[in-house]
């Protein structure tokens, strides 16, 4: 992927990854969200969720969302199918939209919660948004209203945020307060200024 300006953001389900990307946004960071294609494109394709999943998954024609996450975070393979199915899509969306941005010659960001669980992404600076487990698992359960167990569920569909922490070239701790986190921006801000010295954000 030749894309020279992207940097991807990525981390592990409730680990703020959002609200760092918000807080990009407000420092002028043009941000492509996958998790909001995402939700654009699957409307658009009902009867093929239909025919992947049965209409246990459609109500009144539309795709039940609800249902659907419930069938894919309780089942590998049934996840499995819905990414195959659904992250080709994605992709050819952002990479449409990657297009649109290298030509303003700055860097932006591409929010992408499962990219190191998907392929066809090969950019340059990938910074992840880390909290612990055990972090992770405390707002799931009160964001969401989950069990533990069914947060905890959520949290192993996706590669361990201890592995993610290993692979990132830039790390924004998420596990204290907002005060914390504004301390990590600012740093990353400045990782970022001096990658792309020459160029302005």
């Amino acid at each position: 992927m030749a894309y020279e300006h992207a940097i991807v953001l990525t981390g592990g389900i409730a680990t703020g990854k959002s609200t760092v990307s918000s807080m990009l946004k407000s420092h002028g960071f043009e941000v492509i969200d996958a998790d909001v294609i995402a939700k654009e494109v699957l409307p658009l394709h009902v009867k093929e969720v239909e025919t992947l999943f049965g209409d246990r998954v459609i109500r009144n024609g539309s795709i039940d969302r609800k249902a659907l996450g419930a069938l894919i975070f309780n089942d590998k393979k049934e996840r499995e199918k819905l990414n195959t199915f659904l992250h080709p899509l994605i992709r050819q969306e952002i990479f449409k939209r990657c297009d649109q941005l290298e030509e303003k010659k700055k860097p932006y960001i591409i929010d992408i919660p499962l990219y190191f669980e998907s392929d066809g992404y090969a950019c340059k600076l990938v910074a992840v948004v880390y909290a612990p487990v055990e972090v992770q698992r405390k707002r799931l359960m009160i964001r969401e209203d989950f069990s533990k167990e069914e947060a905890q569920k959520r949290i192993d569909a996706q590669i361990s945020i201890e592995e993610k922490k290993i692979l990132a070239d830039f790390l924004i701790n998420n596990s204290f307060d907002m005060k914390f986190l504004e301390s990590e921006i600012e740093k990353f801000i400045k990782f970022v200024r001096g990658t792309y010295a020459n160029r302005k954000i």
